[in-house]
């Protein structure tokens, strides 16, 4: 027996009072009820599908590449913690090739862009400079909409080891225009402070980490319509970091100081309007930390839980193009008990979640 279904309560993101869900899309109006229809009532806090804006379903730290398997159910663990969109940051595979009705829908990055011995082994494309436009087309085809390009990291090579620029201004320039000729956006990682004139220079479209940034170039980003995701739980981590570092002991140093900040600068960004997108930076972890206990982290550091929740849900679909309440729209949906902008840790324990109009179990 097909259903339909009630969606009322609060409904965040919107000023309807309430829709209706019937063969998988949304509905401003009760839909005309049949004998071969069953209505089902859902009540609460009722959010559009939480987005993951830097999750990898389809990463390996090694280099054996991700199974079917191995996708499907770092996915089902989106899924179950509310989870109904993924912007995958960057993988040796696509996993939206294996999703489907009733699981996340992915949008693919491609691989990471790095050069030579400049990133974490395995996840990389890596490349030198010369090279590097062409690699960012090969990466735009490749993927769904997006690239990620890995914009600092430590270079050993210097003379005190530490977090340096991966690639001169102008190149960096370059291929942010390359993509964007392809209709392709751009992804940066970026921690170091020295990399983010640049970066906002070349016109990227979303900052990863943002740890260097000041206030200033915040409301730079805003300005420009950067998109900001702050990772905060991994920023969280920059002492395991550092004490992995210990042999480095600049970069040690730049780790434990940009965490001693992570407070402070979540303040600037949100006094900075940013426009922030939340995400995990998980692969096989995920079932240990999901999005929800980033939002939970974020708001320990100081994050308003309204804004996180904008940023994790209705805000992160308006910003990646995916409709949230539009008549017709697929319907994505999280269910809550209690609200989450008044306990943020509500997002633990979603009461229903639903993809394309099908309840997960």
């Amino acid at each position: 027996m097909a259903q339909i279904f009630h969606l009322t309560g609060v409904l965040r993101g919107t000023d309807i009072a309430d829709v209706w869900v019937a063969d998988g899309r949304i509905r401003h109006s009760a839909p005309v009820a049949s004998a071969a229809h069953r209505a089902v009532e859902l009540r609460g806090f009722i959010y559009p599908g939480l987005v993951d804006a830097h999750h990898h379903p389809g990463m390996s730290h090694s280099a054996e590449l991700v199974s079917d398997a191995q996708m499907l159910r770092r996915l089902e663990t989106c899924r179950k913690n509310g989870v109904t969109l993924i912007r995958d940051a960057g993988g040796q595979r696509n996993a939206g090739e294996v999703t489907g009705t009733g699981l996340p829908k992915v949008i693919h990055a491609g691989r990471h862009i790095a050069r030579f011995k400049r990133y974490t082994r395995h996840l990389a494309v890596e490349v030198e400079p010369e090279d590097f436009v062409a690699e960012v087309q090969r990466q735009a085809m490749a993927g769904t909409g997006w690239v990620k390009i890995v914009a600092d990291w430590i270079d050993r090579s210097l003379p005190e080891p530490d977090l340096a620029p991966l690639w001169p201004a102008d190149i960096l320039r370059d291929g942010v225009r390359a993509a964007h000729d392809m209709g392709v956006k751009v992804m940066v990682h970026t921690f170091a402070a020295e990399t983010v004139r640049s970066v906002l220079d070349a016109g990227v479209d979303c900052i990863e980490h943002g740890t260097g940034m000041n206030a200033e170039q915040m409301v730079e980003a805003r300005e420009r319509g950067i998109l900001l995701d702050p990772t905060v739980f991994q920023v969280n981590r920059f002492p395991e970091f550092a004490a992995a570092g210990a042999r480095f002991p600049c970069y040690q140093s730049r780790m434990l100081a940009m965490h001693e900040r992570l407070d402070e600068r979540l303040a600037q960004m949100v006094q900075a309007g940013s426009l922030f997108l939340m995400g995990s930076d998980t692969a096989e972890d995920v079932a240990q930390r999901p999005l929800p206990v980033e939002l939970v982290t974020a708001v320990a550091h100081g994050m308003p839980a309204a804004t996180v929740m904008e940023a994790a849900s209705y805000g992160a679909r308006e910003r990646l193009g995916v409709s949230s309440w539009a008549e017709g729209a697929a319907a994505d949906f999280v269910v809550y008990h209690g609200d989450p902008e008044l306990d943020i840790r509500q997002t633990l324990h979603p009461q229903a979640v639903m993809i394309d109009g099908i309840l997960a179990d």
